[in-house]
């Protein structure tokens, strides 16, 4: 084994991408690091920003810098860090996310417990938001079987110093874990074929399954921005928390448990895409589809750019409906916030087509007799489209009522004397509408029933 230059316990190992301004404060943040014994490696991934330039200019040799010639993923670029550390021989490995910034004490506390904790493989921080630093991000994650599903632990939990110091757990995040050189020779490094997401989680696992604890630590505090999973601009990060998701529950779910676990996830494609269809975002129905076909079928690594679309969010259906209108009602039914939320959003389409728009919002629902029934959307044509009935005619009122889920309205409830809007943002409003909602579970049965036996079908053979 080739032996390290200088004493150090432990690489920090950072993995960065296209985040200059992130990564150059969380590099400070751990050269201000109380306990001092470790180097610090940072992995490039071919950042297109001046990410590489502005780490060379602000701590040169402060930093051991790696800069992969390509986009090597969050698995892949982190893998660069370590082989070298294990190369080096360091006895521990602390990965970070490149943006976090890290307490003083964090990486000492780490230390001293995995030190005094044999029975531990990795260890990781007690993890805090960033933009909201009193609540926890998480503490630790659960893989919950038996609903094919994690959970971060204490997510978005107030610190009332109530949670317990050591929580012990299957995985951690790999936003800031400290994991034992020894370890890692013995379980692999990252699973590298995920590129990004749950890979740290098949790490915890795999470390719990060569029997070793897997801890978080209430004394080692860092803050995480979350920036890095929205899905603003494209349905990259869709794509792979999907793909990876579904092909670790196929690797990992007992075989007793195939058909559940294929059920399962069948039930939870079709919701995303029957939403996304109905809000028209096509874009994030293909990507899944994709991710779909690809873990069935083991096409790991890094995606094809032609599965990645624009996230695009259409407001069609409501510019149609809001078309003509300066007063609307709409009212709360049991549902406030949900209410507000939509008022603002009528608003803002309203003034994106040059119209200042009143709105008067209602408790209970349109359809109670104190109301009357004079809020019909008369005048529609049956595709909802908004136009006005006779050519000149003043549009009549439309009126909007809040639900929880419009799939879960009863026939009865359809009727189109007022719109409906759920928690989900989407509208039904005419007629092809509620035909379509009536058809869903029929739609559904035929899903699973074309998909079930081939996704079996991949798991089995992926266990042959």
């Amino acid at each position: 084994m080739e032996r390290r230059e200088k004493e150090k316990k432990i690489a920090a190992v950072i993995c960065n991408y296209n985040k200059s301004g992130y990564v150059t404060e969380c590099i400070q943040s751990v050269l201000e690091s109380v306990y001092r014994d470790f180097d610090i490696i940072v992995v490039d991934n071919a950042s297109t920003d001046d990410s590489v330039e502005q780490i060379r200019r602000k701590y040169g040799d402060k930093v051991r810098l790696f800069v992969n010639k390509e986009n090597l993923g969050g698995s892949g670029g982190f893998n660069t860090g370590i082989r070298y550390a294990l190369g080096k021989g360091y006895e521990y490995v602390w990965c970070l996310d490149n943006d976090v910034l890290v307490d003083e004490n964090a990486i000492g506390e780490l230390y001293r417990f995995m030190e005094g904790h044999p029975e531990a493989g990795m260890c990781g921080s007690k993890v805090y938001h960033m933009e909201a630093p009193d609540y926890v991000q998480q503490f630790g994650i659960d893989i919950v079987w038996e609903e094919y599903c994690c959970e971060a632990k204490y997510y978005n939990r107030l610190e009332d110093g109530s949670m317990p110091e050591v929580v012990y757990s299957d995985a951690v995040a790999a936003c800031s874990v400290l994991v034992r050189a020894s370890v890692i020779r013995e379980i692999g490094v990252l699973p590298e074929g995920n590129f990004l997401y749950w890979d740290d989680t098949e790490w915890g696992l795999l470390c719990n399954r060569a029997g070793y604890k897997v801890a978080s630590l209430g004394r080692s505090k860092v803050l995480h921005c979350m920036g890095a999973k929205k899905e603003d601009v494209s349905t990259f990060p869709l794509y792979y928390s999907w793909r990876n998701w579904i092909r670790f529950f196929m690797k990992y779910t007992p075989a007793e448990n195939w058909e559940g676990m294929c059920a399962s996830f069948l039930n939870g494609i079709f919701d995303v895409v029957c939403n996304d269809l109905y809000l028209g975002e096509e874009n994030r129905t293909k990507t899944v589809m994709y991710a779909y076909d690809d873990a069935i079928h083991g096409r790991m690594g890094r995606a094809e750019e032609d599965k990645i679309y624009p996230v695009v969010h259409s407001e069609e259906k409501l510019k149609g409906l809001l078309a003509g209108q300066r007063h609307i009602r709409i009212f709360e039914n049991g549902r406030k916030g949900q209410a507000g939320e939509f008022a603002e959003r009528a608003r803002e389409t309203a003034r994106e087509e040059g119209t200042e728009l009143s709105v008067e919002i209602l408790p209970g629902h349109a359809l109670e007799e104190e109301y009357g029934l004079g809020a019909r959307l008369a005048g529609r044509n049956s595709r909802g489209d908004g136009e006005a009935g006779e050519e000149g005619a003043v549009p009549k009122e439309v009126t909007f009522t809040m639900t929880e889920d419009i799939f879960r309205l009863e026939a009865g409830e359809l009727g189109l004397a007022t719109c409906y809007v759920d928690g989900e943002g989407r509208i039904v409003s005419s007629s092809a509408d509620v035909f379509l909602i009536l058809s869903v579970p029929d739609i559904r049965r035929l899903f699973l029933h074309s998909q079930k036996e081939l996704f079996l079908n991949a798991v089995k053979k992926m266990h042959s």
